[in-house]
């Protein structure tokens, strides 16, 4: 990457905007050569100025806008624009949902998977609430200039920006996040300090159950023994709705936000949340979507192009605490859920008992090595379900999946670009019927949806 200079050559530059960018950002072109320009929207005129230059793009900054979109709303006040997880905050909502379909069909159209043509792209359903649907909080705290800080950090650097409102996140989980940060102030809690490496708290995470109310805190640190941890986590549990409170150590060379060692500090060890009539806990990392409202919605979608029927096997691939099996498992005669992570199992294990399911088994391992050793003993897979990470389906597991062939599958995607990737290889011997884009993050260029892959008669 290379800097531009500051000097007096170094003039705004008007630039027409033709599209917006995967990540939201709108694009435009400057002496031939691709410019991006976060902000800016779809046929808007717009000044800016240049900030990077790479060998084939150009990164850009939005100045003013000299011919407005029609489509541009009031971006939420009093808010960073710099901070992530708004980055389509400025356009109406019907435009992102837009977007959003838009997203799958450009995506299909740089790696065409078999027949893309003649694929089923939906309308992306729309989110019950564009605003105030996230239940989980993860703000950065930091101790600098004599004064404490909670927030976010601004996107790929270390400039935390302070953040007194998130208009996608649930007031609760504000609040208590804002009264955490005046216990730590009040009782003068170590923080973290990256800069010069020392031990601290790092971040706080919120959770609470769209169910019940219940609030879970975890108190994510630098080292292990910070002095009136305990103390701080005593007063956190007087506030409203919490009913727990951990700590999570990490180090400071873990990319990760979280650290592998958990412990209880107070209360209970799960809080429990429902989707479909369907209970589950969910202990502090248990992975689980962010938009319970919209979650009941992406997993009724994809239980419906299951298709399932009483005497079929569902593999639930990726399985996490157990979710989309346990909601299948009155449908089929048994569920075999597969996860890597070994609390995730334990939690699904503990959900199967709390909802009285008695034909599912949860194991732990991969599912690129599981999958075919449960073929070989005779279990008949007959309907998968696969709700993968960003990164998409690894080409081993892929290759598995185009031995063991299950009849039909669900693909629960993060990410339109590894999904479509993906449908190269699986389209080898599988059609997609349908793919049916959801909004489980408004405000964001984030998308999620779902797929139904039927397997070709021939092959």
């Amino acid at each position: 990457m290379t800097k531009f200079t500051k000097n007096k050559q170094e003039k705004n530059i008007i630039i027409t905007i033709k599209r917006l960018g995967i990540n939201g950002e709108g694009i435009g072109y400057y002496k031939k050569k691709i410019i991006f320009i976060p902000g800016a929207l779809p046929n808007e005129v717009v000044v800016a100025k240049k900030v990077d230059r790479h060998p084939h793009y150009l990164e850009g900054e939005l100045v003013r806008i000299k011919e407005k979109s029609p489509d541009r709303v009031t971006f939420p006040k009093g808010v960073d624009p710099a901070v992530g997880g708004l980055e389509l905050a400025h356009l109406s909502y019907p435009k992102q949902l837009e977007f959003k379909q838009h997203l799958i069909l450009e995506s299909l159209r740089k790696y065409h998977p078999r027949d893309y043509i003649k694929y089923k792209v939906k309308k992306t359903i729309p989110a019950p609430n564009a605003w105030n649907y996230r239940n989980k909080a993860q703000y950065q705290i930091e101790f600098n200039k004599g004064k404490s800080k909670l927030g976010l950090y601004a996107p790929n650097s270390r400039r935390l920006i302070d953040l007194p409102d998130m208009p996608t996140q649930t007031e609760e989980t504000q609040k208590v996040e804002r009264e955490i940060k005046k216990l730590i102030d009040k009782f003068h809690i170590r923080i973290a300090d990256f800069r010069r490496h020392t031990d601290g708290i790092k971040t706080i995470a919120v959770r609470q159950s769209n169910a019940t109310g219940e609030i879970q805190v975890t108190l994510i640190t630098i080292g292990k023994k910070i002095k009136d941890l305990k103390l701080l986590a005593s007063h956190i549990m007087k506030l409203p709705n919490v009913v727990s409170v951990f700590q999570n150590e990490t180090q400071w060379q873990n990319p990760q936000v979280w650290g592998n060692k958990t412990i209880k500090l107070f209360g209970k060890s799960h809080i429990t949340e429902e989707i479909l009539g369907k209970k589950f806990k969910l202990s502090p990392r248990a992975f689980f979507q962010l938009n319970p409202e919209q979650t009941t919605t992406l997993y009724s979608e994809a239980l419906k192009y299951l298709d399932l029927t009483p005497d079929q096997t569902l593999i639930d691939a990726y399985a996490g605490v157990g979710t989309l099996g346990i909601l299948a498992s009155d449908q089929v005669r048994q569920v075999i859920g597969i996860e890597s992570i070994p609390e995730a199992v334990i939690d699904a294990q503990e959900n199967c008992r709390l909802n009285h399911v008695r034909n599912a088994e949860y194991i732990q391992g991969n599912v690129e090595k599981l999958l075919p050793e449960l073929k070989n003993q005779g279990v008949p897979i007959n309907a998968l379900i696969v709700d993968p990470p960003r990164t998409g389906l690894s080409k081993k597991l892929i290759k598995t999946l185009l031995e063991v062939k299950p009849e039909t599958f669900v693909y629960v995607s993060c990410n339109p670009a590894t999904l479509a990737k993906d449908l190269v290889l699986l389209s080898d011997a599988y059609d997609v019927r349908v793919i049916q884009p959801v909004d489980m993050m408004p405000q964001t260029p984030r998308w999620e949806g779902v797929t139904k892959l039927v397997l070709r008669k021939n092959k």
